[in-house]
């Protein structure tokens, strides 16, 4: 395990790369999750609000394609998750 010295010394996109890794390596869907919510804040800060506005798009895309092909007993499974979604933001 690399100390908190000799992560900062690294380069952001040496700790990416790091992170991304480990975070696959591991499974952890929710740090890469976590990392995707950010995305987009971080470009904009950055000046590149399109680049923003892609990310948005891109991964709302991705998450659509990836839950397109569940049958009818998934989709009861994520049920919940469906009318909390909706019921926090009801003029969807």
């Amino acid at each position: 395990m690399s100390t908190s010295d000799d992560l900062d010394r690294l380069s952001s996109k040496e700790l990416h790369d790091r992170a991304v890794k480990a975070a696959e390596r591991h499974g952890d869907v929710k740090f890469l999750w976590r990392l995707l919510e950010a995305a987009p804040a971080a470009e904009a800060a950055a000046g590149r609000t399109d680049e923003a506005a892609y990310d948005v798009s891109h991964w709302a895309s991705q998450v659509v394609d990836a839950f397109r092909g569940h049958d009818e007993a998934a989709q009861d499974e994520l049920r919940p998750l469906y009318l909390e979604y909706l019921r926090r933001r009801p003029t969807a």
